[in-house]
């Protein structure tokens, strides 16, 4: 499966039959006949491929990473996460660490109090305490710490350095250290001893690897939330189908078992199971959840259905068009996961960061190491022994690493949950940057279709009358102008007749037979080939030209009878967005293939100052370079196949959901219900996610230079502080957990 693209065609609507079902559907716009003039979409794309079945894991630091199966990343060590969030219980790593960490808990906790009061223990003394905290340290360093040292020699091994190698390093010093003191003591010179004996430290081993395992424990709860919005939507999906049997029957079937072609039965109140296009019945639709739009919206025979959406009172007859993987419900939900998994240009920073931050860890726990051995107060080398553990606990770079990918993660999730969808996190980072937004006109800023305006008779025509028979011969054609037509005297109730002897004429109109009238539609050239005279009604033809129309006049035995005006109208949405994006600071522009006429009649009542009319694909992609080369960061809204190579070229491409497979392709951003609005709600948002990563690679770095010379001992000599291994690694585990819920508050923005 294609993961850029997403097809929704929620709230359309297409006259005639469905397609599937053996019946005959097109999505494509059909041919315009002779005579009308309207821009025409090119037939959609086929839908992409369905991706093989399995599994991917992916890490969550390193996306780069992907295998089949579970394991752990070759760069950083962390567990690999499942693509897609699983809701088959809880994370098997979650699991292994929680089983670790109550098992020896209370082994870490006895081994910590005979080392802070074994001396008033009774039979305890320095002879056998040092053999009692080894029998209980073991099972924590080795047993409960072992994925800590499988991890640190997997980096070795992959000449790979992390934060593993430093906890593997730091535990593994102490606890090698101590034992060695308790099976050799006699070993160490004086300048080990205290009162004649040699200090252990098994209290110090075993209480990091339980902190770091109840750190990676809260760690892995709170990076599981990110998932949430990912998981909504999964949530989402029914799990079962009504099909309607061949032989008039009705049966209940697990979702995956539906096929494309198969009809299903939705009942009021049940969700749409699969999209599909409505054969039966009419109803109101809640599809809130996948578009954001607050209103049900109403659904015929002919109209789409979005999968996962919400029936309201009426029952509903579809034909399954997209199932599986193919729905929309799937597409957004692979999308999601792609941007989530992608890296922020911020991230860059980080790496280059924490490249050589390990090594220059160990360089600092060495120098410590023999600062504290020549020059720290007696037990020196015992002291030297212990600040180098704690710094090379305490600068573990898990916080540095999660900065940013967990703000991405929770910022594309809530994203989608309000119908936009980031292809990557580099989008975010720029969105917040635009200043200058070059709209399309036609299905960006207007619905895309033409709809009724006005009809205006001549002397001794009626208006229905003129327009139940221009109807009549219109539902013929397969024109998008006709189906104009035609759906304005369906709302008026006019009763249509049959047309006989239709015919298109080139370059003018349409012609037939109607009730035994001869009914002639199509634009000027059409009266001056019937001799007839326009006059009466040019006045009103050029106002409503003036006002972006597109006017058919009709003529009726011979007799001009009137004219009907077709538009194409705005979005309900458009002006409410356009007021957001003006106060935003966003500098509008429209770009249009259409008239300078009609593009301006649209931009008028928006308060669009600049407009550019008549533009081919390649002109729209030029305005784009222009604005960028006068030092703009543009954005490019369209839904077109001829927006496509201007939304390539943008900065940030911003594609409608309703619009063309190749058009969402070329964008970095996709509006589900190609309501504008959401580009403000993106925006704002976008500028939230970069604020809340540069707080967290803020808080890291500065965790991390404030730490390490704390704990190496810089404040030793001038205030006698110096930071023990144990809170080192408490300090560690809530330094990660800290970012973590940083990026949390994300899902509240």
């Amino acid at each position: 499966m294609n993961l850029h693209t997403f097809d929704s065609t929620a709230g359309s609507s297409a006259p005639g039959a469905p397609a599937c079902c053996g019946h005959a559907h097109g999505h494509a716009p059909p041919t315009a006949p002779a005579g009308h003039h309207h821009p025409a979409h090119a037939p959609a794309a086929a839908p992409p491929a369905a991706q093989p079945e399995g599994t991917t894991y992916v890490c969550p630091m390193h996306p780069q990473v992907r295998q089949d199966g579970p394991g752990d990343c070759p760069l950083c060590g962390m567990a690999l996460e499942p693509e897609l969030p699983r809701d088959d219980g809880d994370d098997p790593e979650l699991v292994d660490f929680s089983r670790r960490f109550w098992w020896t808990l209370p082994a870490t906790l006895l081994v910590m109090t005979l080392a802070m009061a074994g001396h008033a223990v009774p039979g305890l003394d320095h002879a056998v305490r040092p053999w009692v905290e080894l029998l209980l340290s073991a099972p924590v360093v080795l047993w409960a710490g072992r994925p800590f040292f499988a991890r640190g020699l997997q980096s070795l091994v992959n000449r790979s350095p992390n934060m593993w190698t430093l906890i593997a390093t730091g535990v593994g010093a102490a606890f090698a250290y101590s034992t060695v003191a308790t099976l050799a003591p006699q070993a160490f010179p004086a300048s080990f001893r205290v009162d004649g004996h040699v200090g252990v430290y098994f209290e110090a081993a075993a209480a990091i690897v339980s902190l770091t395992l109840l750190g990676q424990m809260l760690e892995l709860r709170a990076r599981a939330k990110t998932s949430a919005a990912i998981r909504a939507l999964l949530g989402l999906a029914p799990q079962t189908a009504r099909r309607l049997d061949a032989d008039g029957g009705e049966t209940d079937v697990p979702i995956a078992q539906v096929q494309v072609g198969d009809r299903l039965r939705v009942r009021p109140g049940e969700q749409v199971p699969v999209d599909g296009v409505v054969l039966e019945g009419h109803s109101h639709v809640d599809e809130s959840m996948l578009t954001g739009e607050p209103l049900p919206v109403d659904k015929q025979p002919g109209d789409t259905l979005i999968g996962a959406t919400l029936n309201g009172s009426g029952a509903l007859v579809l034909c399954a068009e997209q199932v599986g993987e193919q729905t929309a419900l799937s597409r957004i939900v692979q999308l999601v996961a792609q941007a989530q998994r992608s890296r922020a240009p911020l991230q860059r920073l980080a790496d280059r960061v924490a490249r050589g931050f390990v090594l220059a860890v160990v360089a600092v726990a060495v120098l410590s190491f023999v600062a504290w051995g020549v020059f720290g107060p007696e037990p020196r080398w015992a002291h030297a022994i212990l600040n180098a553990v704690a710094v090379l606990i305490i600068a573990c770079p898990c916080a540095l690493g999660l900065a940013t990918p967990l703000s991405v993660m929770v910022a594309t999730g809530r994203a989608a949950l309000q119908g936009v969808l980031f292809r990557d996190a580099a989008a975010i980072e720029t969105l917040q940057r635009v200043d200058t937004l070059v709209v399309d006109k036609t299905g960006t800023l207007t619905l895309g279709r033409p709809a009724f305006r006005q009809l205006v008779a001549t002397t001794g025509h009626a208006a229905d009358e003129v327009l139940r028979l221009a109807a009549s011969l219109e539902r013929a054609s397969e024109h998008p102008l006709a189906a104009a037509i035609v759906a304005e005297a369906g709302r008026r109730g006019l009763a249509l007749a049959p047309a006989q002897d239709f015919a298109a004429t080139s370059g003018s109109g349409v012609r037939g037979t109607v009730d035994g009238h001869a009914v002639a539609l199509g634009n000027a050239a059409l009266l001056q080939a019937l001799g007839l005279d326009p006059a009466p009604l040019r006045a009103a033809a050029e106002g409503l030209g003036r006002a972006g129309a597109s006017v058919v006049f009709v003529a009726l035995d011979g007799r001009l009878a009137g004219l009907i005006a077709v538009a194409d109208p705005l979005k309900a949405s458009t002006a409410e967005a356009v007021q957001a994006l003006r106060a935003a600071g966003i500098r509008i522009v429209m770009a249009s293939g259409d008239a300078a006429t009609t593009a301006h009649a649209v931009a008028a009542p928006l308060g669009i100052d600049e407009v550019h009319a008549g533009l081919r694909p390649q002109d729209k992609l030029a305005l784009v370079e222009r604005l960028q080369a006068a030092g703009h960061v543009v954005a490019m809204a369209g839904d077109g196949i001829n927006d496509a190579p201007a939304l390539a070229r943008a900065d940030v491409g911003i594609a409608m959901g309703s619009g063309t497979d190749v058009a969402m392709h070329s964008a970095q951003v996709t509006l589900v219900q190609g309501d504008l609005r959401g580009i403000a709600r993106a925006r704002r948002l976008a500028g939230a996610t970069v604020t809340n990563m540069r707080q967290n690679l803020l808080f890291a770095l500065l965790y991390n230079g404030l730490g390490v010379p704390v704990a190496a001992g810089v404040l030793y000599p001038a205030f006698g502080l110096a930071l023990s291994p144990l809170l080192a690694a408490l300090a560690m585990s809530a330094s990660s957990v800290s970012v973590v819920a940083n990026a949390l508050r994300l899902r509240r923005a």
